[in-house]
């Protein structure tokens, strides 16, 4: 409200000032030329002004009109309440057309705006007010307080005792200065009376009227500035004048020189009592000099006298002492150039007993004394550059000195053993003695030049014991060849490619155990050099490696352990490639000894470097993966040609394959029948059964019937899971080959049954009821072993896939098992007509149909799955009877057709109870009452 009051007075000003400016330019006019609330409407007649209040200043609310001609949309002279067209035309003629004063509304202030009543009576710093409902609104509603600062908790109150000490203080002096002052302006009264003459004339004037300039202590005339004050006006004046003017001013300044005179006078008479008393004082003064000038002459014999006796004889002594100090300072430097003179001999015999780093010391602490000491000595001259020549000749016998002990280190002679016992590292003192040297020089290439010679060595190694091999397996007069990498071109048997791994991972573990020994006392020297405190003490100077040295090379020696026992794993990683065992066929066996050997080489390295290689592991994979697929590919053949040759017969069950089927079940694959893949132990030429169970058992209670391909699957995934339990590393990959054989033999034998390929491939004649039972029944074994594999192979891809498959391959076979029997059922309702006799030729055909399957899947198929089955077939024989009672108009009101109907039914339903096709409680009478509803 506040806002909006606002800009109507901010319009309302706008107004005013319009129609000031309208008034000025040409007078007041009518009060209907000009709207007071709209700044830019001027009217040329009174129509229009009416018509313009009626669009702009009127509102309409009902039947009534309401006048808004005024401040704030308010008419001051026309009630709220509405009134009709008539009285508001009359309205607005005598009260804005007609008016005579022309008042101009008010202007808006700050005042001006309201008070909000809610912010006032929410405001939490008044409190309750009082008599809230008895006040008038207004700007005087609220209650105003004069603004009281409240007092800061940081400042302290400050009252008159915290003054008291200091105007106790201050007082003294000031009570002091008062008593002077008063003293003064009594002395100066005095005086004044004293030359009252003197001071009496006023003519003579105070200093004050004394210009400034004069009273400088420089009055240069020759400036026009300092020229102009001294003599105002002088050259202004008319040179008749002038004389006036200067007699004048001369005047003037003997007025000023007399009033200085007196003050100086004034200043005398002040002073002259200390002034006479100076004067009094002055022969004293010259009596007490004479006598000084008697004591400084006396003074002056004595210290004459001091300096003979005593002083002379003191500087004497004192200048032989300084003397003497020299003679020694000259005597410590012959014996300094005397030891620096032996420094050759020195280091030849450091050198001589291999103690590098005290010789490197010898060098540097010479060059220093050189340098610091005996520095322009000239027999000396010469002896930094040859210290500098021995330094870099020391630097070079070092490095010469660890490649010679590192060749004969690397090799000698391996032991026999993988793991070296006794003395692994030969002259250890030496090797100390050389990388101290080397660290002291900041020679760090020591490191690679170890590791180049390492590579070299394991390089000749693995080359000696595959010429050791060829000649073993060569004894005649061939020539042996080998190319770059060190193999042999010629072929080697498997065996002997397993037999030169293991002499290398042998021989490749001594010698990475010789490079541990010799890296850890590298260590040891380095821990030594910079100063451990866990460190063996190694020298006997201070420590001279620095932290970040130290650490670059301890970074440089794990590198080391790394990049050797990598390569060790390259060289032996080309003996197991694909190049050196592409011709060869590994066995289980062969396989086997392969991955001991290769696990133990990498156990092996893993302990020396710390870190897991994988040339190898990658070899013995792709050796692994070689196995498994010739392992699969064989199964998978022999599989394809077992179900191609199948006849799709029940075969009776070996021992051997219940054994199995048990392993299975319990998850034991340790055991391995080798006879048990003869497929004559199964059945004879004719096909006739030669021994063993009619059927499997499973848990020892489920029996299945099964053909001979079946019986081969269950014993190639056991083959599969103890292959697996033997060797891990093919685990992965026998679990993906399960899973394709699986397929394989559940597409096969869709193709061959239901599909029909067995007519073509093994010669059948058709495909019977009795083959898709065995089919399915093999399906549900399959089904029954996917959780054991799963749980033996701990993960297998494809899994639910191969599940579903299997399960949609048995329901296909049911389907196929009870769409025979349907159709053939079905053919036979169609040429049915209910008439005598009873049972008729179709329903006797129809319950030969159902023995006959009966006889077909009752023993191969569970129970349960033979209900299924018969559900299906009853159902279909339900419903195409009904279609021909519909046929023939047949209801079911007790007439000879109903009767030849309940009789057929009955027949029928004896048929079922005699085979037990379904369960006991569907084998009532029902089918009588079904059969009617439609």
């Amino acid at each position: 409200m506040a806002t909006t009051r606002a800009g109507a007075g901010v319009d309302a000003t706008e107004r005013k000032l319009s129609s000031v400016s309208l008034s000025a330019g040409g007078g007041q006019g009518p009060s209907w030329q000009s709207c007071y609330y709209c700044t830019r409407e001027h009217f040329k007649s009174i129509a229009e002004f009416v018509s313009h209040l009626r669009n702009r200043h009127c509102s309409k609310e009902g039947g009534s009109y309401v006048c808004r001609y005024g401040f704030n949309g308010v008419c001051a002279s026309l009630p709220l309440d509405g009134v009709s067209d008539r009285d508001y035309d009359a309205h607005v003629a005598k009260y804005h057309v007609n008016q005579q004063t022309r008042e101009m509304p008010p202007e808006w202030g700050v005042y001006s705006a309201a008070q909000n009543l809610p912010a006032v009576l929410n405001d939490p710093s008044k409190g309750k007010q009082s008599n809230l409902f008895t006040k008038k609104w207004g700007e005087h509603f609220v209650e105003r307080s004069p603004q009281q600062i409240a007092g800061s908790s940081r400042l302290p109150d400050i009252t008159h005792k915290d003054f008291s000490v200091y105007l106790g203080s201050i007082g003294k002096r000031y009570r002091w200065h008062e008593r002077r002052q008063q003293q003064q302006l009594e002395l100066e009264k005095d005086h004044t009376k004293e030359n009252g003459t003197l001071l009496n004339d006023h003519t003579l004037g105070d200093l004050k009227s004394v210009p400034e300039i004069f009273l400088k202590s420089q009055l240069q005339l020759h400036h026009p500035a300092t020229f102009k004050q001294v003599f105002p006006h002088y050259m202004e004046t008319s040179p008749a004048e002038r004389p006036q003017t200067g007699r004048q001013l001369q005047e003037q300044l003997s007025h000023y020189l007399d009033i200085v005179e007196v003050k100086i006078a004034q200043q005398v008479a002040q002073k002259s009592g200390a002034f006479f008393h100076a004067m009094t004082t002055q022969h004293a003064i010259l009596a007490e000099m004479e006598v000084a000038t008697e004591q400084v002459r006396h003074l002056r014999l004595s210290l004459s006298q001091l300096h003979e006796t005593s002083v002379v004889d003191s500087f004497r002594v004192l200048l032989y002492a300084k003397r003497r100090q020299h003679y020694n300072l000259a005597l410590d430097k012959l014996r300094l150039m005397a030891t620096v003179h032996k420094t050759q001999p020195m280091l030849q015999l450091l050198l001589g007993t291999q103690d590098y780093v005290a010789a490197l010391d010898l060098i540097g602490t010479t060059q220093e004394i050189l340098s610091a000491e005996l520095l322009g000595v000239h027999c000396f001259k010469h002896l930094p550059m040859q210290l500098s020549e021995m330094e870099k000749l020391i630097d070079k016998m070092l490095t010469t000195e660890f490649e010679r002990y590192v060749a004969a280190d690397l090799n000698r002679p391996l032991s026999e053993g993988i793991r070296e016992s006794d003395s692994v590292c030969a002259e250890e003192d030496k090797l100390v003695s050389i990388i101290m040297g080397l660290l002291r020089k900041q020679n760090f290439s020591f490191v690679q030049i170890y590791q180049q010679e390492s590579i070299a060595t394991i390089r000749a190694i693995i080359k000696q014991l595959l010429i050791e091999v060829l000649t073993q397996k060569d004894s005649g007069d061939q020539e042996i060849t080998l190319t770059g990498a060190g193999e042999q071109s010629l072929d080697l048997s498997l065996g002997e490619w397993i037999c030169l791994l293991q002499r290398s991972s042998q021989a490749l573990s001594s010698i990475l155990e010789r490079i541990r020994v010799v890296v850890g006392i590298m260590q040891q020297t380095a821990d030594a050099a910079v100063g451990a405190q866990d460190a063996v003490n190694l020298i006997d100077s201070e420590a001279f490696l620095s932290q970040q040295h130290h650490e670059n090379l301890k970074a440089q020696l794990d590198s080391l352990l790394q990049a050797v026992c990598h390569y060790c794993h390259e060289r032996c990683a080309n003996i197991v490639s694909t190049q050196s065992l592409e011709r060869s066929s590994a066995s289980e066996q062969e396989l086997k000894e392969l991955t001991e050997t290769i696990e133990q080489f990498s156990e092996t390295t893993r302990i020396i470097c710390g870190v897991q290689s994988v040339p190898l592991q990658l070899s013995l994979k792709v050796q692994a993966t070689r196995y498994a697929q010739k392992f699969h590919a064989e199964r998978k053949h022999k599989l394809s040609l077992l179900l191609d040759q199948e006849r799709w017969r029940q075969v009776d069950i070996p021992q051997e394959f219940q054994r199995i089927i048990d392993r299975l079940a319990n998850a034991d694959y340790t055991k391995y029948e080798k006879n048990s893949a003869s497929l004559t132990h199964l059945s004879n030429g004719n096909g006739g059964v030669i021994g063993g169970n009619p059927v499997l058992l499973v848990d020892g209670k489920q029996p299945y019937a099964l053909v001979s391909a079946s019986l081969m699957l269950i014993q190639m995934l056991y083959e599969y899971g103890a292959s697996s339990l033997r060797l891990p590393i093919l685990a992965s990959y026998h679990a993906r080959n399960i899973v394709d054989l699986l397929r394989l033999f559940n597409s096969r034998s869709c193709q061959l049954i239901i599909g029909a390929g067995a007519m073509r491939v093994a010669g059948l004649k058709t495909i019977t009821s009795t083959n898709l039972a065995l089919v399915s029944r093999a399906l549900q074994l399959v089904l029954w072993l996917l959780p054991k594999l799963r749980q033996h192979f701990h993960s297998m891809s494809g899994y639910e896939s191969i599940e579903r498959d299997y399960q949609g391959h048995i329901k296909e076979i049911e389907n196929k098992i009870h769409g025979i029997v349907s159709d053939r059922v079905n053919s036979h309702l169609e040429a049915w007509d209910a008439r005598p006799p009873i049972p008729s030729q179709t329903f006797r055909h129809i319950s030969r149909h159902l023995v006959k399957l009966h006889e077909a899947i009752a023993g191969v198929l569970p129970e349960t799955q033979i209900h299924e089955i018969y559900a299906i077939v009853h159902r279909n024989f339900k419903d195409k009877l009904r279609e021909q009672l519909l046929k023939l108009n047949i209801n079911n009101n007790g007439g000879p057709q109903h009767g030849v109907v309940t009789s057929e039914l009955t027949f029928y339903m004896e048929t079922l109870r005699t085979l037990k096709a379904l369960p006991p409680p569907q084998l009532d009478n029902s089918i009588l009452e079904d059969i009617w509803l439609y």
